[in-house]
């Protein structure tokens, strides 16, 4: 995968009075000019014969635009998509280099904006080498402004600085790492640990000396596993994942909108439901005893907004079928509210997309879209971890 390209090419320049080529969309038979052309424009990190192929098939996640002069692919631009989200990302853009000079690197930035404007996204984010000038020239030029710096990101280990631009309106704060609590990212390890990995991110916001590693992950797993699931091993109990963060120091609090035992509906076998009713029933008497409040409610959108700009995260437990299709609780790392949009960290990264942190870090979610996911199985399961602070010193 041809990881970050997006703007790493020379001929990003300034526009020319140029008549400008016809653009359209991608299709099949320009495979081997995609090919060529990347061939043409990059020194390293191209994208594969495969992965242009598996773009051109999946229309429903991304936009691959192409221009033509004179029948003959110039340049082209990839727009990749999380559903669900507001969040567009500009994944690979270039020009052939006999252009260089003509203006089309800021027409293809310019059509790649409106495709994901058209797809309701709010947000464009792409990456750029330190050293491509001409890329981060243009980029600024049309407004966007760097937030994040990558270490070691490209195959010749140079860094990724991450460049975004708000689509429609600018969130009242342009830049979300002015806040107070914004979590470091860490991707869960294995298929059950969404919670840890969501519980890490929001221990990290307060204790950024905490090292986040698989053993902690697992660590908090143990504490907090309902121990079986529909199939494999258990995911987290929202009151266990609550009475774990306060055995390891934290103010923290549950809402869920059942008192009985959760995820129950899912597991046909007798003695697993046991199983798991037992755990969930020892999971809220260690949150009575450890003083965790246990709210037997949904968490409301505006309790939600209140808690994140009072400096609290929030563990937010989603049905994963609104993104990726897939029929499964899972937990989020809620830090952040703006334009009526909720900023999570996802610690899933999909691997059939070949996901990377860049496409699941710092999501913007419209309000009404997350009170969607935010609703979980036939019982249309609400639960919500609140982290508020430490009581270390």
């Amino acid at each position: 995968m041809a990881e970050g390209t997006g703007g790493e090419h020379p001929a990003l320049e300034t526009d020319r009075g140029d008549p400008p080529p016809s653009l359209r969309r991608a299709l099949p038979a320009d495979l081997d000019a995609l090919v060529a052309l990347e061939d043409r424009a990059f020194d390293g990190d191209r994208l594969s014969r495969r992965s242009f192929k598996r773009f051109l098939d999946r229309i429903r996640s991304s936009d691959l635009l192409v221009l033509e002069r004179g029948g003959v692919v110039s340049g082209y631009a990839l727009v990749i998509y999380r559903a669900g989200t507001a969040l567009a990302r500009l994944y690979s853009i270039a020009v052939d280099p006999a252009c260089k000079g003509r203006g089309l690197g800021a027409r293809l930035l310019a059509e790649a904006e409106h495709a994901a404007f058209a797809r309701d996204c709010a947000v464009m984010r792409l990456e750029s080498r330190p050293d491509n000038t001409a890329a981060i020239a243009l980029y600024t030029r049309h407004g966007y402004r760097q937030f994040d710096v990558v270490p070691d990101y490209y195959e010749d280990h140079a860094a990724a600085l991450r460049f975004h631009k708000w689509l429609a309106t600018e969130p009242p704060r342009a830049d979300l790492r002015a806040r107070r609590r914004v979590p470091p990212y860490y991707p869960q390890t294995t298929e059950f640990t969404c919670g840890p990995a969501a519980m890490m991110m929001g221990m990290a916001a307060f204790d950024p000396g905490l090292a986040l590693d698989r053993r902690l992950e697992l660590r908090l797993w143990r504490e907090a596993t309902t121990i079986f699931m529909t199939a494999g091993l258990g995911g987290c109990d929202p009151v266990g994942m609550a009475a774990a963060l306060a055995r390891h120091g934290f103010e923290t609090e549950a809402f869920i909108n059942s008192s009985a035992p959760l995820f129950l509906d899912s597991v046909r076998d007798p003695e697993k439901r046991a199983v798991m009713t037992v755990a969930q029933e020892d999971f809220r008497d260690q949150a009575r005893a450890l003083g965790v409040a246990v709210h037997d409610k949904a968490l409301a959108r505006a309790e939600l907004r209140d808690l994140l700009d009072g400096g609290a995260v929030v563990l937010v437990l989603l049905s994963q079928y609104r993104m990726l299709r897939a029929r499964a609780p899972h937990w989020v790392t809620a830090f952040a509210h703006a334009d009526q949009r909720i900023f999570i960290h996802d610690p899933w990264l999909e691997p059939d997309d070949h996901e990377t942190p860049m496409a699941a870090a710092a999501l913007p979610i419209p309000e009404d879209e997350f009170d969607r996911m935010a609703c979980y199985g036939k019982s249309r399961l609400r639960a919500a971890v609140v982290i508020k602070g430490t009581f270390r010193k």
